[in-house]
């Protein structure tokens, strides 16, 4: 990313040395150990595909395929900073255009871009025990991460975070590592067989960027809100952090979705009960927002649908899984995961599990997975935010409307 006088707004190398400094090192597990996990995990992965394609009906289009990772969790951290740098390119080019190019600037972004980069390192070391599989939707390939030739695109599992949560649940491993692979091989044909729905998301985030109006202290602000919840301490007073700086070795959904977390000392309150993003909104964001998040419920939904689809035919122990896996989920969390849930817009997330389940089991009750699959066709054929709560209104639209 280009910079002013070689500052950035961010800096990204020093976000992946904390983050990876303050992660905890996963379960204890030995070579060989690791190396069966990951293969088979990677077995997994190609079987997976195959059984999501013949119960959606969704195949991958020429040139768009993508590969699939097995990652630990610095490996998670290390793709997911270059992903924000890439996504995040546009914004940070505005805000220093707005700081400008003079002495007092330049030192500031220097200063700042240090402390941003241990803020966000430290919130990512946070998620970076809580995801088990992610697809990458704008991940520039590296070397050590390679990607889509196009750029963008791949899969990846965190394998520590897997082994975790089998062992803490008391499940079949094989069965559930072939679980989670279910869902995220899902998402990952979502992409691969929609090829505009890549670049219809990036246009919508871009386009939210664009709306921000927010200087830089005002961002280093909300993310220091974040890590002071994270932390255990409000602005201005002494924080009490856990032991190891980082939160306990936690996570219950494919994902993210924290768990019950640290026994760092919570704060009293967060910012109003509002998440990040809500406090950088403007109304024409807030927009934005809300078809974004239409969409992700949507993914998200079809992959816990295709998943329990697919699940009682090829995971003998699915409906234990299942079982277990919700028990978890409900179980709830302590104070300090409640706070960072809403900062970091992680309640939302779970409420797109929900909402997206239920509209694609009604739309496919009512119209067959064929019929579902024409909200595939366009941008136009996606639900709104009133459809995805209202899946009538959506069959009524794509199935019934005029141009039907």
């Amino acid at each position: 990313m280009t910079s002013i006088g070689g500052v950035e707004m961010v800096d990204w190398k020093l976000a992946v040395t904390t983050a990876s400094r303050l992660a905890r090192p996963g379960p204890e597990i030995t070579r060989e150990e690791a190396r069966e996990v990951v293969a088979e995990l990677r077995g997994h992965a190609v079987a997976a595909e195959e059984h999501v394609r013949a119960f959606t009906g969704m195949t991958t289009a020429a040139g768009h395929d993508t590969p699939v990772l097995v990652v630990d969790r610095p490996g998670w951290i290390e793709a997911n900073v270059a992903g924000f740098r890439s996504l995040l390119k546009p914004l940070m080019t505005k805000m220093r255009a707005r700081r400008g190019n003079g002495p007092g600037g330049m030192i500031a972004g220097a200063v700042g871009g240090k402390v941003t980069g241990v803020e966000l390192g430290v919130l990512l070391s946070f998620l970076s025990s809580r995801v088990l599989g992610q697809y990458e939707t704008f991940a520039p390939a590296t070397r050590e991460l390679p990607g889509a030739p196009d750029g963008g695109g791949r899969l990846l599992l965190v394998a520590p975070n897997i082994v975790h949560v089998e062992r803490e649940l008391g499940v079949d491993p094989h069965d559930f590592r072939l679980w989670v692979c279910l869902h995220e091989e899902t998402h990952r044909t979502q992409f691969t067989a929609v090829p505009w729905l890549r670049d219809h998301l990036e246009a919508e985030i871009q386009a939210f960027l664009a709306e921000t109006d927010v200087d830089a202290g005002t961002l280093l602000e909300r993310l220091s809100d974040a890590v002071q919840a994270f932390t255990g301490g409000r602005r201005g007073e002494s924080a009490e952090p856990s032991a190891t700086g980082t939160a306990t070795d936690t996570d219950t959904a494919p994902e993210t979705e924290p768990g019950a977390g640290s026994g760092a000392h919570a704060p009293e309150q967060d910012i109003d009960g509002r998440s990040l993003v809500d406090l950088v909104q403007t109304p024409a964001q807030r927009e934005i927002l809300a078809r974004v998040t239409a969409v992700m419920s949507l993914l998200e939904g079809h992959a816990d649908y295709v998943m329990d689809g697919v699940g009682p035919q090829i995971v003998p122990s699915v409906v234990e899984i299942r079982e277990k896996f919700q028990r978890r989920r409900a179980a709830g969390a302590n104070r300090l995961d409640q706070i960072l849930r809403r900062l970091l817009g992680l309640d939302a997330k779970l409420r797109q599990y929900r909402d997206g389940e239920r509209f694609v089991r009604a739309v496919v009750e009512e119209v067959g997975m064929e019929g579902f699959n024409r909200v595939w066709t366009s941008p136009n054929t996606l639900p709104t935010p009133a459809e995805i709560t209202h899946p009538a209104e959506w069959i009524a639209r794509v199935h019934r409307g005029p141009e039907a």
